[in-house]
């Protein structure tokens, strides 16, 4: 099956095609990770994204059932050099190609990703149109500039859970993988370790969250009930929460004044609130600031954050395309992370109430674990206050 990847600039890549036979138009973005491609592919954040793996071989461990980080892939499409012919893991279940095949998502293969990348980090992000099925340079050219693009759209409300509802009752899948020894090691899928008892309860916002936040703050005791984008503080104050989380999710933050209006109602009352990636950025907004969007965004697990209250650097899970305005915020909030490469703004942190976020994923899944103290603290503040 041949495939097409064609740019808003006229530029077009012909390659080999997998996956579902499928036409999509999106964002053309790169991750610089080496491994996590399903991770990565059931982020939510990646809505309305093509998504261009920069490592050059990808597929070679397969896909599993419990790697997953959502509901199901959100990608528009998927950009990578080459497709593993054999899948070898004792934990795969099937080919990344017959995943995106199952879930109606096209693939292309045999593309010069590393110029592909170096055009994205000198022209910024791109409106792009992959397919999998016979059409033109022309048109494919054509689709993808009448794509109306990411910015002003909101796609929370496409990736949130339309329900609330508690996570993981019966504890089954929040603990850790214990690594064992013995003849039959595919038991080990199902061996983890023992997790404290649930005892803060807590509200999370749905923004398109990863499930391993919601792994990790089990892990730290809080009962979390998860609720949808759209819910107010009124709503969500019905539950009783000792603290609110703010989750990742897709999209350009400013269009989302449903979600800022019920964050600032939060930040009022005094509650401790947490928040991570698009969570921050509508921190940002409900404290007074602005968000703008990113040249090429950052997209990775090798990101340098600098902790500006302790000098010390993480390095950093990161997927989002907008950033907090630091010069936008008002005086009683505190700039308290940058990120290396570029200076922008990775933590804040309210002087004067229980409040704090970044922009990067301390859940990491993949990436480094640098950050995972995170959420111990949100539970340090939750006990002192």
């Amino acid at each position: 099956m041949t495939a097409i990847l064609a740019l808003e600039d006229g530029t077009v890549y012909r390659g080999r095609g997998f996956g579902a036979s499928a036409s999509a138009c999106g964002e053309v973005c790169f991750n610089t990770s080496m491994t996590g491609y399903q991770e990565i592919l059931t982020d939510p954040s990646y809505k309305g994204q093509i998504v261009t793996m920069t490592y050059p071989l990808i597929g070679n461990y397969g896909v599993n059932e419990q790697d997953v980080e959502s509901w199901r892939p959100h990608v528009a499409g998927f950009v990578i050099r080459e497709l593993s012919p054999v899948v070898s893991n004792w934990r795969a279940d099937q080919t990344l190609g017959s995943y995106l095949e199952t879930n109606g998502i096209p693939g292309i293969q045999d593309v010069d990703t590393r110029a592909l990348t170096k055009k994205l980090r000198v022209r910024g992000a791109m409106k792009g149109f992959i397919s999998t099925e016979s059409i033109s340079d022309a048109e494919a050219v054509s689709r993808a500039r009448n794509w109306p693009g990411l910015v002003g759209v909101d796609y929370v409300k496409d990736v949130t859970h339309k329900e609330p509802f508690l996570w993981d009752q019966q504890d089954l899948q929040s603990a850790n993988f214990k690594l064992v020894k013995g003849p039959n090691p595919a038991d080990a899928r199902h061996i983890r370790d023992p997790l404290p008892k649930a005892d803060i309860p807590i509200i999370a916002f749905d923004y398109g969250m990863k499930y391993n936040i919601l792994r990790r703050l089990r892990q730290q005791g809080f009962k979390v009930q998860v609720v949808p984008a759209t819910t107010t503080a009124e709503e969500a104050l019905k539950y009783k929460p000792a603290g609110i989380f703010l989750s990742n999710g897709p999209g350009d933050p400013a269009a989302l004044g449903y979600a800022v209006k019920a964050v600032s109602d939060l930040v009022k009352t005094g509650i401790p609130i947490f928040g991570i990636c698009l969570g921050h950025q509508i921190l940002g907004q409900a404290f007074g600031g602005k968000t703008f969007k990113l040249k090429f965004g950052h997209r990775g697990g090798n990101q340098p954050v600098k902790d500006l209250e302790t000098g010390k650097v993480e390095i950093t899970s990161q997927n989002h395309g907008f950033a907090v305005d630091a010069n936008s915020l008002p005086s009683d909030v505190s700039v308290n992370r940058i990120n290396l490469n570029d200076q922008t703004v990775e933590g804040m942190r309210h002087k004067t109430k229980p409040i704090y976020c970044v922009q990067y994923h301390p859940e990491a899944s993949p990436g480094p674990h640098d950050s995972s103290p995170l959420f111990a603290e949100f539970r340090q503040l939750i006990e002192k206050k």
